[in-house]
């Protein structure tokens, strides 16, 4: 298999994906310490000083904290677009980061992998989802994104495995102990994605080709993991892609790993 792919860490207190082909290793977004990051990457078995590039999605500091660190220490090279790029300027948990510099919807490789950024409507300057290809396979990484559009389905669709957001379940967001102007902000279409909106996401892109389904960005006391893993399960039992593997991902520990 040309790529390996293990969510590190996923949710509002951290986020980081690690996608591996047998030559180049990659991150998607730092949103753990250098030092937690090297932990859990000794547990998919990948080292931190193998690592190739790290591609930030959005400025959020649950997508960066671990970047200055892994940039500074470990030199590892930065991706992002000029939107993101900028809107870290000056941050002072960030530092100085000398960036690569990519154009939104324009592939760019990084070793034997080819990168295309997306764009996807969240609340940030210029935020992106990456699909990731060598050899004729493809992952892709989507997350903090309020709603599903054209551009996000073609991206995912062909992927053998994806990374989606499975945010909230609109019930549990409405009866949340959280101000209204934040529960609008999470379910609007520059928030964060529905259990039922990811759930027609994965129904439209799957096939025969989908081997594994990541649910990402999971709220702890907007969502309940079984529940939004049942509801992704039946919709690919609807598409006769019952053998597609569904995992929960987690704030605490890493994912399963693909391909098992």
């Amino acid at each position: 298999m040309s790529l390996r792919i293990c969510v590190l860490a996923s949710g509002s207190k951290g986020n980081c994906t690690w996608i591996g082909s047998e030559t180049t290793r990659i991150l998607v977004d730092a949103g753990l310490s250098a030092r937690e990051t090297a932990r859990r990457l000794e547990q998919c078995g990948s080292r931190i000083e193998d690592l190739a590039a790290v591609c930030i999605s959005h400025e959020h500091s649950d997508h960066v904290a671990g970047l200055r660190v892994l940039h500074q220490k470990y030199g590892i090279p930065c991706y992002a677009n000029r939107g993101t790029s900028e809107a870290l300027v000056g941050s002072t948990k960030i530092g100085a980061i000398r960036w690569t510099m990519f154009t939104t919807g324009s592939p760019f490789t990084i070793g034997d992998l080819t990168v295309e950024p997306f764009s996807v409507p969240h609340d940030a300057y210029e935020p992106v989802g990456y699909r990731v290809s060598c050899n004729g396979t493809s992952v892709a990484v989507v997350t903090d994104m309020g709603i599903a559009t054209g551009l996000i389905r073609s991206r995912l669709s062909g992927c053998k495995a994806v990374v989606v957001e499975a945010n909230h379940d609109d019930l549990l967001l409405r009866n949340a102990e959280r101000p209204w102007y934040l529960k609008q902000r999470i379910a609007g279409r520059q928030g964060h994605l529905s259990n039922q909106a990811a759930a027609e996401l994965i129904e439209e892109i799957a096939g025969p080709h989908l081997e594994h389904v990541y649910l990402a960005h999971l709220s702890e006391d907007c969502n309940d993991g079984p529940l939004a893993e049942k509801l992704i399960r039946d919709v690919l039992g609807r598409k006769s892609c019952a053998a597609t593997r569904v995992s929960l991902t987690y704030p605490d520990r890493i994912s399963d790993i693909w391909p098992a």
